[in-house]
């Protein structure tokens, strides 16, 4: 298993004994992932795999599973009954003392958290010590090879150039009188994400109106507005090539029907902007100056530039997530509202900032990708300055 020396490298560096990994009935498929298991195998009894700092790896599985975790490296015990359990987990776990687990205290950090609270005790009454794996995870999660970061590039050119589509499509559907809902639009860019071998995991957000005032609105078949002369048009698209190990691309642009954006629109996006460059200007900062960042911070940024703006109310979600091979990823989040996310901002991950206002007739939103290296942070595409007419 390639990933062994990695994981016992980051150990060390981390000043952790070992990472203990469980599994029952595929709870953790970041396990499976980081471990390169294979989530459709039988998994009807608990395992444990312990990667120690130093020396060779250990496994517990059960006996009539006794080859699940053959595929990896290491030494072998066998239990069946629980007693068997509890007498093999002591000889698993022998040299040890602060051990890391799928586990965040408090749950302050859910994304990670897929070790039950009773597995927890039960390592935990053999006098071991128990921390979260979070910053691990990441290393292993989210971090982009080259290969990926150029897939990230290359699909964020076809869905920039999608997104102007599908703004200039709406504008001629408006111009002419023809109808176009936010479901057919919507429909219309999934097409195009198939003609361009782009894959998504969900459709795309198409909102109008008060709809643009739900952060997470899903437009469907019946029920969905009709775009019209006047109204604030909100496009989120994210999408990955389709190919092995590709990651996402994610942005949200704002257009408006019409000759003149409302001042209140255009107020409104002013203060999303800022925030949103206020954040982006924080994590470049602290990347060129060499200094360690966590993602409530970025969060932080972002939000007191909204909450001075007196709209501290209307911000209802985190500044941004990580993205990965899933448009969310496994890194560090940009978060000091939903949780205090300490996950440190490391090289060669990628996360959004995307801050927003949502009111009960409308919403603006700005989301920019930005890519950290080792010694600076970049926006990876095209950045929205002002909510764009849309005429023709």
């Amino acid at each position: 298993m390639s990933n062994i020396p990695a994981i016992q490298q980051a150990l060390r560096d981390a000043k952790i004994d070992a990472w203990l990994f469980y599994d029952f009935r595929h709870r953790d498929p970041i396990a499976h992932r980081i471990l390169g298991l294979p989530m459709e195998s039988m998994a009807t009894r608990r395992w444990f795999y312990l990667v120690p700092a130093k020396g060779g790896p250990r496994k517990l599985v059960h006996r009539i599973e006794s080859g699940i975790l053959d595929s990896l490296p290491g030494s072998k015990l066998v239990y069946a009954s629980q007693d068997e359990l509890r007498k093999c987990l002591p000889r698993l776990l022998a040299r040890t003392k602060k051990v890391a687990m799928q586990y965040s205290p408090k749950n302050a950090i859910p994304y990670v958290s897929m070790v039950d609270a009773g597995t927890v005790e039960l390592v935990r009454s053999f006098g071991r010590k128990i921390v979260s794996s979070a910053d691990l995870v990441q290393i292993f999660e989210a971090r982009w090879t080259p290969e990926q970061y150029q897939s990230h590039v290359e699909a964020g050119r076809i869905i920039d150039r999608l997104r102007e589509g599908a703004f200039l499509k709406a504008a001629k559907h408006v111009g002419s009188g023809t109808a176009l809902s936010e479901y057919e639009l919507q429909q219309w860019v999934l097409e195009q994400f198939q003609r361009n071998n782009l894959a998504t995991d969900e459709p795309p957000i198409v909102a109008v109106g008060a709809h643009a005032g739900d952060p997470h609105y899903e437009p469907k078949a019946s029920g969905s507005s009709p775009i019209r002369a006047g109204d604030l048009l909100l496009l989120d698209l994210w999408g990955k090539l389709r190919t092995s190990g590709s990651v996402y691309y994610d942005i949200t642009w704002m257009g408006y029907l019409g000759v003149s954006v409302p001042d209140k629109y255009a107020r409104a996006f002013r203060v999303v902007r800022e925030a949103r460059d206020r954040a982006v200007s924080f994590v470049r900062e602290s990347v060129a100056k060499g200094r360690l960042i966590e993602g409530w911070q970025v969060d932080r940024a972002a939000r007191e530039v909204i909450r001075k703006a007196g709209f501290a109310k209307h911000f209802v979600h985190r500044t941004g997530h990580s993205i990965g091979v899933d448009v969310h990823g496994n890194g560090a989040n940009m978060d000091s509202l939903e949780t205090q996310d300490v996950r440190r901002i490391i090289s060669r991950t990628c996360f959004s900032v995307e801050p927003g206002l949502y009111f009960a007739d409308f919403g603006v939103r700005s989301e920019v990708n930005v890519y950290v290296d080792s010694d600076e942070a970049r926006v990876t595409g095209a950045v929205q300055t002002e909510i764009i007419p849309l005429t023709t």
